[in-house]
């Protein structure tokens, strides 16, 4: 079993995360955990509250008690609206609240991009342009470069929780980028697991997705590799790790020990 545990804030698109547990093995569970989002709304002093280390550690000790082998800050924008060192720093004082490795969805888009061998982003965001905007300078403080962005002028996350297929597709086809290796939708308050096969399918390349990314990245904090048919090229078992392509015991490209 593993297990890890997600501190989402308020109501929007959590209905997610069971979504992604049913196509995933049946051993990993998310439990989850809403933080007080405060004031809706994406604007930077409103996101830097909604992620202050008070309100992120008020969940922390019901996902030890859950069992949980990681935690997660499922939030984008209340991650990276604090730049890439106050990111790291917000997920530095949450892990050691929790006595457990930690990290942010916001990380999850850098760490999934490097592990699909990405290099060149498009970003299509819910997101008024200067939220959109700080996302882009945190992807590109990571080393990623981001050809194109495209904001949506959302300004509430209640508001982006309604957003159904149709406005999810519409938003992925205007803020693609011929020049990008990925498309990437930040949000955890948009509803995109049901959609990601498609989503993929139209633009023809990689589409992470920050539900999508924050139990990835979660994973990996764990220590479990996790493949499951619908939820994007992230999570497609690729060809070394097939059981039939190696003996037990052999190392995959990363160095690290072949495990079924």
């Amino acid at each position: 079993m593993t297990t890890v545990g997600l501190l989402y804030p308020g109501h929007s698109a959590e209905d997610d995360y069971p979504r992604i547990a049913v196509l995933l093995d049946s051993d990993v569970r998310l439990p989850l955990f809403h933080t007080d989002i405060g004031e809706d709304a994406h604007r930077e002093d409103a996101l830097i509250e909604m992620g202050s280390a008070a309100r992120l550690a008020a969940g922390v000790e019901e996902l030890r008690l859950a069992g949980a082998e990681s935690v997660m800050w499922a939030c984008t924008s209340g991650s990276f609206i604090r730049g890439w060192d106050g990111a790291h720093e917000q997920i530095r004082a949450l892990a050691q609240a929790a006595g457990l490795p930690a990290s942010s969805t916001s990380f999850g888009f850098v760490h999934a991009a490097r592990a699909l061998g990405v290099e060149r982003v498009a970003v299509a965001a819910t997101y008024p342009d200067d939220v959109t905007a700080c996302f882009g300078e945190f992807l590109e403080a990571s080393g990623l470069e981001v050809t194109s962005t495209r904001a949506s002028g959302i300004v509430t996350a209640a508001e982006v929780g309604t957003w159904e297929r149709e406005q999810v597709l519409e938003l992925a086809k205007a803020g693609d980028d011929p020049r990008a290796q990925a498309l990437l939708l930040p949000d955890t308050a948009l509803h995109t697991v049901a959609h990601l096969a498609e989503l993929e399918a139209v633009l023809g390349k990689p589409v992470l997705t920050a539900n999508q990314v924050t139990v990835w990245e979660g994973l990996r904090l764990a220590d479990r590799r996790a493949w499951a048919d619908g939820l994007g090229r992230l999570f497609v078992r690729p060809d070394w790790d097939r059981p039939e392509w190696k003996p037990d015991g052999e190392r995959d490209p990363a160095g690290n020990e072949a495990r079924e």
